[in-house]
Parts: structure tokens; C-alpha cells; sequence
């Protein structure tokens, strides 16, 4: 019986190897674990990750001393991030332009003028579809620092994404710019070429709502889901339209089936997002809120540890109920980003709001 143990040990350290690479284990452990994955580095030098060919421009101090790190993206036009083919993964990207201000400003603003959009294994419909800023967890269109384990936005204005995203034919990213002109756009996508991708991966996916204002009595809409999957993410920003509280709707998620009433309802919008009696600005790996000043929030949580698990179908919605001598029925201006992984083919997409529709809006004061 001793030896029990130690058996169980020695299977879990030198279990066999695995026939398919895998998503990466957030928690590190799989850093050890070698593999015959090819690394790849998409950039404006070396826009196909080809071996050997990364920073070969010429600059006005010659040939390799950094000739095109950036490239421009005038306005209507679209830049193509990322065209390569599979199978492989996706494991981090980092995307740079100049960032507007943490302010409200009437007019352009680049973290919603861009659009980001990807699309796995020649899907026809984007399976990525969000204003630049809004699907870096940046709510409101303003240039805050996020710190989390899924993304990190440094300083305010240097966009890093660690989602895990893979594909078996190809992967397409694209930034759409429908604002002013950028003179630089400044970005790397890395990931890994393998012989194939795990049998059970799904494929990442990303969709941004806005509803301005919401209807009273009428919970608010994150996603609407089919297929087999789980929903591993939120990001939810508001501008508040009355005073008093504004966060103590209930986030639900409507689980395979489900009719009038949800598995899941939580307690109130800032304890989903990992707060208590009321919400001030915080980061932290899973949950926090990067935005909170009057007039203004936005908020994260992200699912890593607790995947919300679909077989058929999921709605996440959440009610805008405010208090002040009791509960009230609100109706505000909310913006949402949902993340999830799942089977193909996914639902078409609510249509994308115009650059003016997804513009942020004055925060109301009173």
C-alpha cells in the first residue's frame, strides 16, 4: 500500500506523449513539456513568420536596423495581420497605435474606430469581431492600464493578448480602420506550427454588443451561443444615465435549453466581477475593474479556472437594476465584449454598429 503513492506519481511525471499539441496551460506547467512545434513571429518585417526572414528592411541606417517595424493603416482601409495556414496555435499578440486619451473626448477614438477581426479554418463570418480597445478589455474607448492573466493592457496603450487560439487550416486577423488616418500600426502575432492540434479544441471566439440605451425591465444581452463549448470570458462597461448605484443586476447564464429561468444567476454586477458594496478601480489575474470614475466603469472577469461548459446552446445576459431607496429598474448605456471556445459552425453575429454608434458617450454627471 506504500508504494501506492509513488506509482501514481511516476505515471503522472512520464505518462506517454501525447499524439496532438494542445492549448497552452495558463498556469505554466506546460513550459516544461517539449514538443516539435514550430515557432513563428508574424510582424510588418516578416508579415508570413518565414524562418530566417524576420527584420531583412533596410532603414536610413542600412539593411536590418529595424527598415519597417510598423505599417500604415489609412482611413477605410484594412490591414491584414495574420494570413497563414495551419495547423497551429495562436499564443500571444501584441498591437500598438498612438492610444487616445483616458479622458472623455467628442469624435475619433481609436480604441473603437478599429475594428479587429479573425477568422479560423476559412470560415465565411468572423469568428472575432470587436472594437481594438474593447476586445483588450479596454471599456469606454479609454487609454487605463489592465493587468490580468488573459490580457495586459501596459501603460495604457500597449495591447497584449494571451488567449489560446487555435486552428487546423488556417487563421486570419485583420484590423479594420474606420476613423482617421494611422500613420503606424505596430504589431507581432507569435504562436507555433504543429503536425496537429488537440482532437478537442475549439476554436476561439470573441463578439462586442452595445445596447444605448437598454430597455427598461429587460435584461441586457452578452451572447447568444450554439454548439458545443464554454464561455470563458466577459468585459462590461456603462455609462451610467441616472445617479445613484447602478450594479446590482444579476448576471445569468442560460445553459443548454434553458427557459424562463437560468442554472446560473449571480448575486449583483460587481460581485460577478469580483468586487463588494460598490466597485473602485483594481486589477487582478481573473477579475477587476480597470475604469471606475464617475461616470464611467468597465470591468472584467474571465473564466480560466471555471469555464461556463455548453453541450447545445448558451445566453448570458444581465439585468440593469440600480438601488437608492430600494431596488429600481435602470436603463444606461452598456457595452459588452463575450469570449468562448466552441465547436464550428458558430451563430452569425448581431451586426456590427457603425463608427459613430460605437463611439463612447459623454458620461452624464448629476
Amino acid at each position: 500500500m506504500r508504494k501506492w503513492p509513488v506509482v501514481l506519481l511516476l505515471l503522472f511525471c512520464t505518462g506517454a506523449p501525447a499524439r496532438h499539441a494542445r492549448s497552452q496551460d495558463v498556469s505554466g506547467r506546460d513550459l516544461a513539456r517539449i514538443t516539435d512545434g514550430v515557432t513563428f513571429a508574424l510582424t510588418g518585417e516578416n508579415p508570413t513568420g518565414a524562418k530566417g526572414a524576420g527584420g531583412k528592411e533596410a532603414s536610413n541606417l542600412g539593411p536590418t536596423r529595424k527598415g519597417r517595424p510598423a505599417v500604415p493603416l489609412p482611413s477605410g482601409k484594412t490591414a491584414l495581420l495574420a494570413d497563414i495556414k495551419g495547423p497551429g496555435y495562436i499564443r500571444h499578440i501584441w498591437i500598438t497605435v498612438p492610444p487616445p486619451p483616458k479622458e472623455w473626448r467628442a469624435g475619433p477614438n481609436t480604441w473603437r474606430d478599429l475594428v479587429i477581426r479573425m477568422y479560423w479554418d476559412g470560415s465565411k463570418t468572423p469568428c472575432v469581431e470587436a472594437p481594438l480597445g474593447d476586445f483588450f478589455g479596454l471599456g469606454q474607448g479609454a487609454s487605463v492600464p489592465l493587468v490580468s492573466q488573459m490580457v495586459t493592457v501596459s501603460e495604457g496603450r500597449g495591447l497584449n493578448c494571451y488567449w489560446s487560439m487555435p486552428f487546423s487550416k488556417s487563421a486570419r486577423i485583420e484590423i479594420e480602420n474606420q476613423g482617421p488616418d494611422i500613420r503606424e500600426l505596430f504589431y507581432q502575432v507569435d504562436g507555433e506550427w504543429v503536425k496537429s492540434i488537440g482532437r478537442n479544441d475549439g476554436r476561439f471566439h470573441a463578439q462586442w454588443r452595445r445596447e444605448n440605451p437598454t430597455t427598461l425591465k429587460k435584461d441586457y444581452t452578452i451572447l447568444e451561443a450554439s454548439g458545443r463549448g464554454q464561455y470563458v470570458g466577459t468585459m462590461l462597461s456603462l455609462v451610467p444615465l441616472t445617479d445613484r448605484w447602478w450594479g446590482e443586476g444579476e448576471m445569468k447564464f442560460y445553459i443548454d435549453g434553458d427557459g424562463e429561468l437560468p442554472t446560473i444567476a449571480g448575486t449583483g454586477t460587481e460581485d460577478y466581477f469580483g468586487s463588494a458594496w460598490g466597485l473602485g478601480e483594481f486589477n487582478t489575474p481573473y477579475h477587476g475593474a480597470p475604469l471606475e470614475t464617475r461616470g464611467r466603469a468597465s470591468m472584467y472577469r474571465w473564466h480560466v479556472t471555471d469555464p461556463i461548459r455548453f453541450q447545445k446552446d448558451l445566453r448570458v445576459t444581465i439585468q440593469n437594476i440600480g438601488y437608492g431607496n430600494g431596488l429600481f429598474e435602470r436603463s444606461d448605456d452598456m457595452c459588452s465584449t463575450a469570449y468562448w471556445y466552441q465547436t464550428e459552425p458558430h451563430a452569425t453575429f448581431p451586426k456590427l454598429p457603425d463608427v459613430e454608434g460605437r463611439r463612447p458617450r459623454e458620461p452624464v454627471r448629476k
